[in-house]
């Protein structure tokens, strides 16, 4: 065997191993990061809220997302009435912080407001 030909192989086998990784952490993750991306979809807005003002909202009657229990550590992910949203003063619009956050208020699409619990 030629070195370029080794050479091609230990590459072959590095890809080999890379895509071997990568199929089983999504096999472990069981497809939760589609979840959320979904829920994520039919919302126009996405705001960050204090603990206290999602735990108020829960107590309301807005019910927890499953898939923010899915998630480690888990999410509490609600959606809210636009309108609702607009009275919390601590809320804040969402940016980069989406993945760190530990609450979040979901606004619906117009068309998707009917599904709002």
């Amino acid at each position: 065997m030629t070195a370029v030909q080794e050479r091609r192989l230990r590459e072959l086998r590095s890809r080999v191993l890379v895509r071997a990784f990568d199929y089983r952490r999504r096999r472990h993750a069981r497809g939760v990061w589609f979840r959320p991306r979904r829920a994520l979809a039919f919302a126009s807005e996405a705001y960050v809220l204090p603990r206290d003002e999602a735990e108020r909202l829960i107590a309301e009657g807005h019910e927890r997302e499953p898939v923010g229990r899915e998630l480690e550590p888990p999410r509490v992910i609600l959606y809210v009435a636009r309108e609702r949203v607009a009275a919390i003063a601590s809320a804040v619009r969402l940016s980069a912080e989406l993945l760190s956050a530990e609450c979040l208020a979901l606004v619906l699409f117009e068309a998707e407001a009917g599904k709002i619990r």
